[in-house]
């Protein structure tokens, strides 16, 4: 998934732009007056044409004869868009995001663990371990943590050795690094470390209930890490 944040003004228009509309400052059906955004972002129509092809390519506006450019309806988003996903965690959908996340990794990630025990290689197992020693490194950058944090979950989709169930990072490293970022840069986080590392003692010795368990477990504390994370906001709002 390409991301173009941090890519020039081409980069910063897609960036600004595409926050508006999916933090509703811009809403859905709403016409875009392409020239009048130009001059308010001080860019050529040259460069909010290009911007507006790749949110059109994220789902988020179209283009008709006759109507102009325009916000499309959210059921036409890509939410799964690493873009999107940021914008959305930008702009205070992120609490949403975050337990939707959760929900679809306790369906997938405890059968890929169980599966995996089952079918995982001496190779499957070195870039575990991998991702695990670099995870245990990175304990004071949020930005590597969350690296290796992605890594270890894909290494662990990818070793099921179903192709099918290896693209399933598509769906979830997005999000994933999101809220790996936002939980391993706050002081009160967890070390991850134990938890990741029960699953991975499990796939080893390819004990497939015990590494189901382990990941349901590691699942449970991740919510949990939220949740802690999550109350000191709520107690500054009331």
């Amino acid at each position: 998934m390409v991301s173009y944040s941090g890519r020039g003004v081409h980069g910063q228009v897609v960036h600004t732009l595409g926050a508006r509309i999916v933090g509703g400052g811009i809403g859905e059906g709403e016409i875009l007056d392409i020239g009048a955004l130009g001059a308010e972002l001080d860019v050529s129509l040259t460069v909010m044409r290009e911007a507006l092809k790749v949110l059109a390519g994220k789902g988020l506006t179209d283009a008709r004869q006759k109507r102009g450019t325009f916000v499309r309806e959210r059921a036409h988003w890509n939410l799964l868009d690493a873009d999107v996903i940021r914008w959305r965690m930008e702009t205070g959908d992120g609490t949403q995001l975050l337990h939707d996340l959760a929900d679809v990794r306790s369906i997938i990630e405890p059968a890929a663990a169980h599966r995996a025990a089952l079918h995982r290689t001496d190779a499957d197992l070195t870039v575990l371990d991998a991702a695990l020693d670099a995870m245990g490194q990175a304990q004071v950058d949020s930005a590597a943590a969350a690296e290796a944090d992605a890594a270890f979950h894909r290494a662990l989709l990818a070793a099921t050795g179903n192709e099918l169930l290896q693209r399933m990072d598509m769906l979830l490293e997005p999000g994933l690094r999101e809220r790996d970022r936002m939980v391993h840069s706050h002081h009160l986080a967890d070390d991850p470390v134990p938890s990741h590392r029960a699953v991975l003692d499990a796939i080893r010795d390819q004990d497939p209930a015990r590494a189901e368990l382990a990941m349901l477990n590691l699942l449970a504390k991740a919510l949990a890490d939220l949740e802690r994370l999550a109350a000191p906001k709520a107690a500054t709002r009331s």
